[in-house]
Parts: C-alpha cells; structure tokens; sequence
C-alpha cells in the first residue's frame, strides 16, 4: 500500500471560525489587572491601546467559537490550508515505532504562523478607521507578518526590533522594509533613545541588548502617543492564541484524514501562540471528551518561565505600560541571553497557558540551544526543511518523546508545529556549525534575584 507524506485540505474546509477555549476551562483564568487601579481589566480600559473587537476577543470567557471575517477568510486562503506531514524519514532516522506528524506552517508568505493572527489584527483596525500600526519583533517573523498585513490593509506600519535580533537577523529586517514599514525609528534597534522607555532603560543599563519586553514598551508607548495608532502584538494575549487555533482546527480534520490521533502534541514556546494554536483545539477533546493527549510545550533552557518561572501577577513589558497578567513568569525586568531563537526571549507565558500548566493540563521542557541546533539539523536532513531556530525547539522535544517510544515499543502518535522554516536564519547555522553557539545557564539564584527585585 503507497504511502501518504502529505494531508491538504481544501479551500472549502477552512475553518469559519476560531476556538476559544477559555470557554470550556474547568477554572477560567484570573483576571488581568488595570496596572493604576489594580482592579480586573474591561474591554475598554484596552481601547487606547488595540482595536476594540481585539480587546472584546481578548477578556472573552463565555463564547467558544468566534466566527472569522469573510476578509479574513478570504486572505487566509493564499496559503492555508497548510499540510500536514508524517516525517517518515525522521522516523526512520531515529529508528522509532513512533509515528511523527509535523503541521508545516512554514509555507504562509512570510514563513511561519504569524500571518495567522496578523492578518485579522490589521483586518480590525483597518475597519475600526486606524491609519497607523505598530509592534515589536523578536526574531522578525511576526514584524515581517505584521509589515505584510498591514500593506494588505493599507495601514502605515513601524517595528521595533530587539537589537540583538536586529544584528543577527538582518534580512527579516529587509522584508519589513520591503512591504513599507520602519523598522525601529530609522533603523536604530530597541532599546532605542526616540521613546521615553527605550531612554529609561538605557540610562540604567547603556550596553542593553534588548529583549521583548523592551521592545513591547517601546511600542505601546508609540501606540499611545500617536494619533490613529493601535498597538498590535504576536504573542501572549489570549486573541493573538484565539486566531492561532486555526492551525489545531485544521490538523484535527488532517489528523482524520490521515487515520490516527495524536497522543502527545508539541510546540516551541515564546509567549504561547503557536503552542497554543495547535494544542487548544484538540485539548478540548481532553476537556470535554475525556481524552488523554499530552501537550508539551518546549521552551529556551536560558528563558525557562514554565519550568522554573513563579505565577504571579506581572507585567508584559519591561517598562511596566502593560496590564498586569497572571502568568509564570522570570520577571519583567528579565534580560534573556542572546540565544539565537529570538522569538523564545519572552519573560512570561500567556494567561491561558499559566493557568493550563497550574492545572496540570500541559506541561514545559526546556531545551539548550546546542540540543535544539542539533535536532533541527538531523530534521532538515531527514525532512528537506530546514527549521527556524524556534521551531528547533518543538523538534528536540519531539525526538526525546520519540526515543522513548525505541524503549517501550509503543507505536505512540507524535504531532508537533513546524512554526516555521530557518531559511533566514542560516547565519545561527553558521555558527552551530563552527562551534561559536554555546548553552546559557541560569542558576536558582540569579531567577529568585530577578524576581524578588519586582516583588
């Protein structure tokens, strides 16, 4: 009997409609706090900030499924469906009776899954009469999501990129400036000196390197200060993870097609969003149905928030504009090392997420970046695709969860997210392959520190 490599759905089978789990959780997540009066956030304490159908879509507890623009549907069909795949070779390059799904989401534009939710973000603010937009980007791939979603719409696009991510990354800073937008006031990389955060943080620590966290602010404060400016954001918020389920939606179909279910999914982890978007929708079934998959997300071992992170109120960014969000977090003054999976240098994990893992619904690994180099590599040989340094990350977890199945013999069912593809990361790989990369670690002290410096 031939075998099937790849599961593609028709146009007609996109999904009308995203999942919102926050709906069906046994405990519902706690409330952001509004950061001046400390009471629980309303939707438009967040309209200065975002478009008012995301800060709806964001506290949103009740509904489960919130339908999907036409326009937006519309849009998503450039490059969704996207396959599903068995990675038969690398099963058969680890030798396991697992059978290993990937969801490739490298094949949208601008290769990965944040055209999911960048798209309908520029979408709401386009339709709410917003001229201007603007983000921070880690690695570059949501700021270049953004810039592309943005030019769809018609919209004026400005990035902030952590500087660290600016230096390695240059070419994700070429496609921003290729679809019109600035990236970072003049190209200077956040922390920068044109925002009153950026000054604040370099006055304290002048050879900042940047993170997240700073960019965020520096971003929000932009959103803030300008007229017919909306903040929009790749990770973290619940309405970011609430469009990434389309990926989940879609792989459950698939993973019928295909004749099989997964009992372990995986994805790398940021802030949540693509974890996120493939797991929810089939958590569901473990909420509602009595299923028993395992969802794993795989985190940086230098920005180890689930795993050694505390739950505490926190805010998102570094300057403290941000709603206070229950969350694992290492502390929002945090400055990750300079691993070369930008997107993963996030202090904190999403609100749903913390409290999923609280519950015990999920659980975290971290991975070191020599490992996650390591399998990305043995993927791209066995698979023909070679992974962002992110999506390295799910793939390491994905073979240690493998290599377990050599030791028992099960025949388990492994599904993970190919968030996206390292095309343009080549210059990481140079530096795996020369032995320049190294694993950053963090010891108890120095994240107790942290954290006890913003209690």
């Amino acid at each position: 009997m031939e075998k099937q490599k790849r599961f593609i759905l028709p146009e007609n089978e996109i999904p009308r409609y995203w999942y919102n789990i926050q709906a069906d959780m046994p405990t519902k997540p706690m409330p952001p706090l509004n950061p001046a009066t400390r009471e629980p956030l309303k939707a438009e304490d967040l309209y200065p900030i975002f478009a008012e159908e995301l800060c709806r879509q964001e506290l949103n507890q009740t509904d489960a499924w919130i339908e999907i623009p036409d326009e937006v549907r519309e849009m998503y069909k450039y490059y969704r469906s996207t396959p599903l795949v068995r990675a038969y070779g690398l099963e058969e390059a680890l030798g396991t009776p697992a059978h290993i799904y990937f969801k490739n989401e490298s094949v949208s534009p601008m290769g990965s899954h944040k055209l999911n939710s960048a798209i309908p973000q520029a979408y709401y603010c386009k339709k709410e009469g917003v001229k201007n937009v603007t983000t921070e980007t880690g690695a570059g791939q949501w700021g270049a999501s953004l810039a592309y979603a943005a030019r769809l719409f018609g919209l004026e696009a400005a990035v902030y990129q952590v500087k660290i991510s600016y230096e390695q990354k240059p070419y994700r800073r070429s496609i921003m400036q290729t679809f019109g937008a600035q990236v970072r006031a003049h190209g200077t990389p956040a922390p920068s000196m044109s925002t009153r955060a950026g000054k604040n943080i370099l006055t304290v620590n002048p050879n900042h390197q940047g993170s997240l966290g700073t960019a965020i602010s520096e971003a929000v404060e932009l959103a803030r200060t300008t007229p017919d400016c909306k903040y929009t954001l790749g990770s973290v918020l619940s309405h970011v993870t609430l469009h990434q389920t389309v990926i989940g939606l879609e792989a459950e179909k698939q993973m019928e097609m295909a004749g099989e279910y997964p009992d372990t999914i995986i994805a790398c982890f940021g802030g949540g969003s693509n974890f996120g978007g493939l797991a929810f929708p089939f958590m569901r079934h473990n909420i509602l149905d009595g299923k028993k998959t395992r969802f794993i997300a795989a985190e940086p071992a230098s920005c180890p928030k689930l795993t050694r992170g505390k739950f505490r109120y926190d805010f998102g960014d570094e300057a403290g504009y941000t709603p206070l969000l229950p969350m694992y977090t290492l502390g929002h003054n945090f400055a990750p090392a300079n691993i070369h999976a930008g997107g993963l240098r996030y202090h904190g994990a999403g609100v749903i997420v913390s409290q999923l893992l609280k519950d015990g619904m999920m659980e975290g690994v971290d991975i070191e970046q020599l490992e996650s180099f390591e399998a990305g590599t043995l993927f791209a040989r066995a698979e023909g695709i070679i992974p962002a340094p992110e999506s390295c990350h799910a793939i390491a977890a994905t073979i240690r969860e493998a290599k377990k199945c050599i030791e028992t013999g099960e025949e388990k069912v492994i599904l993970f997210n190919l968030s996206g593809h390292g095309l343009i990361d080549m210059a990481s790989y140079d530096k795996y392959f020369a032995g320049d990369l190294v694993n950053y670690s963090l010891s108890d002290e120095e994240i107790n520190k942290n954290l006890e410096a913003i209690d």
